[in-house]
């Protein structure tokens, strides 16, 4: 949970940086937003490569070349002097990070029954919750009074966490496991491509990415053993929960990655001022999400579910409707979103692992984190190509403002969205929950 901490920070904080880092190297919003979306691409595909090497790995070898690998990052983006090297530090940071998030979701699946694992997800959750607490105030901390680049230097401090780990992980048995490097490179080269495409409007990088991914599917089907397994796809419920949770992902990435830009750009608030209206909404995330993991466990998936669409969908249309509001709402429109997408990513995470047998649980949660993570990347690369459009008609004729109409017209499409997967949730949740009663058996 505390490692999880820190490398919630380091994906996160950057956010309000990109201001800063988009004057400094001339550059368009959409490029910019590669030093976050790069970092998710590359954290999506290291999860599964880090999950399926711990079968035949030791978990303290893996995340012993991870946080080292995440402070090699570091170091290389705290001395960097151009935007590439600043993308090479990313690349590096997220090349270790992807060990963190691996480890974190092995531990509920093999040392957790069915019973008590939405607790376990809800307690990494509160790792997530409180490196978005800290996030926005220690980088708005850095930014007040110092360079950007000392950014960098967050992630040094989780190598004191390596006695600990070297100490407590034992020396689990495993077996040996073969890693599909040919699938990852394809998947890779797909995701770098059609988000390449977002950010450049081009044509010919999409088609090739289309093409890579045709090239992938035939290669995981014909490959002995696949980097995404095509079986899994096979349980229509696990589809169904993965591409849920795909549109959900994409949805909430807005709260984190929107937020920092519109409080600078339509409120025109400083770094620090920014951090401290995050503030709040991140809190009470973290302080909910122990309790959030309970009540999926005694309630259910589905009513959790109800309730954190519900809150998620207020926060979007209070921000599309009051974009141009105080500060001080805006900070308040964030806690209900928060909160809505800690249970969402609870009660999906809890929900889909039921739906699979428990030989499936490890490599089916391994492939939802890393489609999340891409999605991030995704959605990050289209809202800052959309919010590089300019001039924009106004979707939503409640809002009064005339500041941020694109922030609005986003958070307005995100709100009809919501409200759709919430009926759709439920239309489908009774097969969903006959297939979780088959596979618990």
């Amino acid at each position: 949970m505390f490692t999880m901490t820190v490398s919630s920070m380091s994906a996160m904080m950057f956010n309000l940086a990109l201001p800063s880092i988009r004057e400094q190297f001339d550059l368009t919003l959409a490029q910019t937003s590669w030093v976050s979306s790069l970092y998710m691409v590359i954290y999506a595909i290291g999860t599964v490569i880090y999950g399926k090497l711990a079968d035949s790995v030791r978990l303290k070898s893996l995340v012993t070349f991870g946080l080292f690998l995440f402070a090699a990052g570091s170091l290389v983006g705290l001395f960097s002097q151009t935007f590439w090297m600043v993308l090479v530090g990313r690349s590096l940071q997220a090349m270790g990070a992807a060990a963190i998030p691996a480890t974190a979701g092995l531990i509920p699946v093999r040392y957790m029954s069915p019973d008590r694992r939405g607790s376990a997800i809800g307690t990494v959750m509160v790792g997530l919750a409180l490196g978005g607490v800290l996030g926005p105030v220690i980088s708005a901390f850095i930014l007040n009074f110092a360079h950007w680049r000392w950014l960098f230097s967050i992630p040094l401090f989780v190598l004191i966490l390596l006695p600990f780990y070297r100490t407590y992980l034992g020396d689990e048995p495993s077996t040996p496991a073969k890693v599909d490097w040919m699938g990852g490179g394809l998947l890779s080269a797909t995701v770098v491509l059609l988000v390449l495409s977002l950010t450049s409007h081009s044509l010919w990088m999409f088609a090739v990415g289309i093409c890579i991914l045709g090239v992938f599917i035939k290669w995981i089907r014909n490959v002995d053993d696949p980097f995404i397994q095509p079986r899994l796809f096979r349980n229509k419920s696990y589809t169904f929960g993965i591409l849920m949770m795909l549109l959900i992902s994409g949805s909430v990435v807005s709260l984190s990655f929107l937020s920092p830009l519109l409080l600078t750009h339509v409120q025109q608030l400083s770094p620090g001022w920014v951090g401290l209206v995050m503030v709040p909404a991140a809190m009470t995330q973290a302080l909910f999400g122990r309790k959030a993991g309970k009540l999926v466990d005694r309630r259910g998936s589905a009513y959790i579910f109800t309730i954190a669409s519900g809150l998620l969908l207020i926060s979007f249309v209070l921000l599309s409707t009051f974009i141009g509001t105080s500060p001080l709402f805006i900070s308040a429109f964030l806690i209900f979103g928060n909160v809505g997408q800690m249970c969402l990513a609870i009660a999906m995470s809890n929900t889909i692992s039921a739906t699979l047998p428990k030989e499936q649980v490890g490599i089916g949660i391994g492939i939802l984190q890393m489609t999340n993570f891409i999605m991030f990347a995704v959605a990050s690369a289209v809202y800052s190509s959309l919010l590089d459009l300019g001039t924009v008609t106004k979707l939503n004729l409640a809002n009064g403002y005339e500041d941020g109409i694109m922030y609005s017209n986003i958070f307005f499409v995100l709100a009809i969205l919501q409200a759709a997967l919430l009926i759709f949730y439920h239309v489908q949740f009774v097969k969903m929950s006959g297939a979780s009663v088959q596979a618990n058996q």
